[in-house]
């Protein structure tokens, strides 16, 4: 690799990862943090921009002025989740629209961005929602664990293929990745888990292949007025969790014996404001590569307090970000790899 091509050397981070006070907190929500935000002639793309998370985040947008495109694998499932907040046909105004994607696939990736950047539209702020959790073991694409293609690859892909219409926009680009990061660095010798599957660690590496993902890519996009962040909505109890049994819910504290969502855990409206406040705050302008959580920039946790041997429990996830997420070597590192696996860098010299 040549010096030209520089995926090796991520620029340091001009962002320091510290609290910026931004008056909003855990049980802020989404339609309180664009309050006063004017989102009107803007686009927004909004990954599962239909279901739990993803669509208090669309009605939010919505009601600011934002035209939402939402990408959806379940296209029925999305026009009728998004009934009442569906924009006018051809993408003028306010309002919702829906289009195919499935993130596992690569070619739904390519259809997908090939459409929309033949309707020469420019996009202001993209949040990748969609995601999977703690599922069985499952092979997609050429082969890929299902967790880390359809919650980095998919969407490394997406924002790559979709690079001109972000840089024509000087997009704001917002990866939600979680607190689970904090369960599993890479696993640089087997990313796939072809060996020892373990659906907690491989939902751990995903969420920190989110949150490098969004330090190289702040770092590469940023001379293209482009920035990009990470966050930890919060803990909420959302079609996420299908692939969770009762009894581990019960282990891990989440809820008790009568089935009670804990008191500490979020509603979907509290639980989308950081990504909608990541996307759309202007406390952010000129900031960038960092992680968020509670509607402000996280600090670095303090090393030592996070999980071990695979907890998941409501005490073993502490707040703050991990060193091994936003590390720039490491990003870097992931973005050459994920480059190679999907086939498409925009930031390459033959693009």
């Amino acid at each position: 690799m040549n010096d030209t091509h520089d995926t090796n050397r991520a620029p340091a981070p001009t962002t320091p990862q510290r609290a910026i006070g931004s008056g909003f907190g855990p049980r802020s929500t989404a339609q309180e943090v664009v309050r006063g935000v004017d989102l009107t002639g803007r686009l927004a793309l909004v990954t599962g921009g239909y279901s739990g998370l993803g669509l208090e985040t669309t009605r939010a947008l919505v009601a600011a002025g934002a035209r939402v495109v939402v990408p959806a694998r379940r296209r029925a499932a999305a026009r009728e989740a998004l009934a009442g907040l569906l924009g006018a046909e051809g993408g003028v105004g306010s309002g919702a629209e829906v289009d195919t994607l499935d993130l596992a696939d690569p070619d739904s990736v390519r259809a997908f961005a090939d459409r929309f950047l033949a309707s020469g539209r420019a996009i202001d702020l993209m949040i990748g929602n969609a995601g999977v959790m703690a599922c069985p073991e499952t092979r997609v694409g050429p082969g890929w664990e299902a967790q880390f293609a359809t919650n980095h690859l998919g969407h490394f892909a997406l924002v790559n293929r979709l690079w001109p219409a972000l840089a024509a926009g000087r997009a704001r680009v917002v990866a939600v990745s979680s607190r689970g990061h904090q369960l599993a660095g890479i696993r640089w010798d087997d990313v796939h888990f072809t060996r020892g599957y373990d659906k907690w660690l491989a939902y751990g590496q995903a969420k920190t292949a989110n949150v490098l993902f969004a330090v190289h890519l702040d770092a590469r996009g940023r001379d293209a007025g482009v920035r990009a962040f990470a966050l930890h909505p919060g803990e909420i109890l959302t079609p996420l969790t299908r692939h969770v049994s009762r009894e581990e819910m019960l282990d891990a504290g989440w809820v008790d014996e009568e089935g009670n969502v804990a008191g500490s855990f979020k509603t979907p409206e509290q639980g989308a404001a950081t990504q909608v406040w990541a996307a759309t705050s202007p406390r952010l302008a000129g900031l960038g590569g960092v992680y968020c959580e509670d509607c402000d920039v996280a600090e670095p946790a303090v090393p030592g307090d996070g999980p071990t041997d695979g907890e998941v429990g409501r005490d073993a996830l502490t707040p703050g970000v991990s060193a091994h997420a936003t590390d720039p070597v490491q990003a870097a590192r992931l973005w050459r790899l994920s480059a190679e696996l999907t086939g498409v860098d925009a930031f390459a010299p033959s693009a």
